[in-house]
């Protein structure tokens, strides 16, 4: 075997979401590092033919379907996730990394504007694939360079500029091709400002956000000068329940799993919400999860 991680077959996604919903991988990979994950996408065909293949982060921001994913998942939760201060004062980030420890990371050498990030649930990787952002500020705006793989394991560097980044969207992947590292550039500043700062973020969405019940973080994007939030609690949606799946009565923008909920449930609820809002204000919203896989 020329790739040395676990490979494993009919995993079940649920608890490797944060909505704790999913139906299983077919073929389900978790790589040692950086050099193996490209030896698998290079030789995983040899093994059991082409296949779709699916990178998971922390989880969050994606709806996986009940049928699952019929090709494989490359799971990079606790794995590719190394940090790295370079000699040019720069950050490498690995694309499996916590936006949680990138923080704490930065913290640690007095880099301080990434405290925007504070209480995003996701990696790196899907912090470049997303644009992540808060508060005004956005991944990308810290993107000097990144490393992207291919699905036959071949990895280049692009600079942030062969990119178009917008609000929770970004221009520029090619088909069948991921983000594994990101070089990154954050300014110095008083650490201590930036921690009473980042306990503020927190506290903010711990008063505002489901954040003790299975969700997958804000499910659609906010309109132009509006918020999606305002528009379906307008609609009367607080509360609203289909199966397990119930939009919080914390913030409207919120679909809480509160026990058992089905992709189905939760997809039924979105449609709901996108057809009343748009019938009562004239706003088709754009959602900014991800629905992977086939329904069962």
């Amino acid at each position: 075997m020329k790739f040395r991680g676990e490979l494993k077959e009919n995993v079940s996604l649920s608890t490797y979401t944060t909505w704790y919903i999913g139906g299983p991988a077919r073929y389900f990979y978790r790589p040692l590092d950086l050099e193996d994950l490209a030896n698998f996408l290079k030789y995983f065909p040899e093994v059991i033919g082409d296949q779709e293949v699916i990178f998971l982060g922390a989880g969050s921001n994606v709806l996986i379907r009940d049928g699952g994913i019929a090709g494989v998942v490359i799971c990079l939760r606790g794995c590719l996730n190394q940090l790295e201060l370079l000699p040019s004062g720069e950050i490498k980030a690995e694309a499996g990394a916590t936006l949680a420890n990138l923080i704490n990371f930065c913290f640690n050498l007095d880099l301080v504007d990434c405290v925007f990030l504070a209480g995003i649930p996701g990696t790196v990787g899907g912090a470049l694939l997303m644009n992540a952002g808060a508060h005004g500020y956005s991944f990308w705006d810290h993107v000097i360079s990144v490393e992207t793989i291919n699905k036959d394991g071949i990895i280049e560097k692009h600079l942030a500029k062969d990119f178009k980044a917008s609000y929770r969207f970004v221009e520029g992947l090619k088909q069948n091709e991921w983000f594994v590292s990101a070089t990154l550039k954050f300014a110095k500043g008083d650490v201590i400002l930036a921690k009473k700062k980042m306990h503020d973020f927190l506290q903010k969405r711990k008063d505002s956000q489901p954040l003790s019940e299975h969700n997958c973080g804000s499910v659609f994007k906010n309109p132009p000068n509006d918020f999606a939030a305002r528009l379906i609690e307008d609609c009367g949606f607080k509360g609203k329940q289909i199966g397990g799946a119930k939009v919080s009565e914390k913030h409207a923008n919120f679909i809480v799993n509160i026990g058992n909920a089905t992709s189905r449930d939760v997809e039924t609820l979105m449609q709901e919400i996108v057809t009343t809002v748009e019938k009562k204000h004239g706003v088709k919203l754009i959602p900014e999860i991800k629905i992977l896989g086939v329904d069962a």
